[in-house]
């Protein structure tokens, strides 16, 4: 396995294709519009935090995947609105042996995914980072967490999955096989989604949030949501005070990418996160009434802000 693609190569597909790309693999980054472009002009670079940087000056970027053919590896990462679009646009990057890593927020990505470029070829994946594109070619990491976990979608081990993580472990990205995806899925889901939720509902980052009574009790009652929904599904999740404790413990400043979206008016992930709590509380039977109030409160911005009309 040598060849890569990052198909949606913003902040999470640019971080780790520049750490395979410095590891010596051939990565071919898919973006658009500014990013491409500074892409283009002077490559990539990743600020880490705590990290020496890392400045790719000559790198392989298009918005075209038939300019770069089949590959062994396709990171998928592009936002989950856009899921569909991008899976029909990577048809040119896969053969019968490409495997396809999604790297997305939301409970059935891997399912969404298979059903369009085939079941055989997708892993599940769940990556706990933050990143963000700070300039059009420039990566930021902060925080403690640089992890990704992917395994088969269904559970079990394979040779594949221990391929896969053998190959970003090498490339010094935190990656474990896990034989089970499918509570992966659910524990990542547990922890992002209330506190975008929270946070996007405030239009406030963690630290707010958190010290306020009123607004600690939104984010309570969406995990407490969230593990009954799991718990249904048969998934066991730690308790809500334990998430709130690792909650306490990251600094105040911290922003999910729900409410970076929303402040910088573009699409909003709120049927992958909010959407989906909705949809399988009405599947389940069981009531989500603060994610119902949520999801109405962001629905209208879901689309994004239009621009301005230029000053006359």
């Amino acid at each position: 396995m040598d060849t890569i693609a990052v198909m949606g190569a913003g902040s999470v597909g640019g971080y780790y294709g520049a750490l395979l790309a410095r590891a010596g693999h051939p990565v071919s980054f898919i973006a658009r519009g500014a990013h491409l472009a500074a892409l283009r002009a002077s490559g990539l670079t990743v600020e880490r935090e705590g990290k020496p940087p890392i400045e790719l000056g000559d790198i392989v970027a298009t918005d075209d995947p038939a300019e770069i053919g089949p590959v062994d590896l396709v990171l998928f990462t592009p936002k989950t609105f856009d899921l569909e679009g991008a899976a029909a646009r990577i048809q040119p990057l896969l053969a019968d042996r490409t495997i396809v890593l999604p790297l997305l927020n939301g409970l059935d990505i891997a399912e969404r995914l298979s059903a369009l470029v085939g079941g055989d070829r997708v892993l599940a994946g769940v990556c706990e980072i933050s990143t963000t594109i700070a300039a059009p070619g420039l990566v930021r990491q902060r925080g403690p967490f640089d992890r990704i976990i992917l395994g088969e979608p269904g559970g079990g081990a394979s040779a594949r999955v221990d391929a896969v993580a053998r190959l970003l472990q090498a490339a010094g990205i935190r990656a474990e096989a896990s034989p089970r995806m499918p509570d992966e899925v659910w524990r990542k889901f547990y922890f992002l989604e209330p506190y975008a939720s929270a946070c996007a509902l405030t239009d406030a980052p963690l630290g707010p949030v958190r010290a306020d009574p009123d607004t600690r009790a939104v984010l309570t009652a969406c995990m407490e949501e969230v593990r009954r929904l799991a718990e249904a599904e048969g998934v066991e999740l730690i308790g809500v005070s334990e998430v709130l404790a690792v909650f306490d413990r990251l600094p105040a400043d911290s922003t999910p990418s729900l409410l970076r979206a929303l402040d910088q008016g573009a699409p909003l992930e709120i049927e992958a996160l909010q959407g989906a709590v909705i949809r399988l509380g009405r599947k389940l039977g069981i009531p989500t009434p603060v994610h119902q109030l949520v999801y109405a409160a962001l629905k209208l911005r879901a689309g994004g802000r239009p621009a301005a009309p230029p000053a006359t």
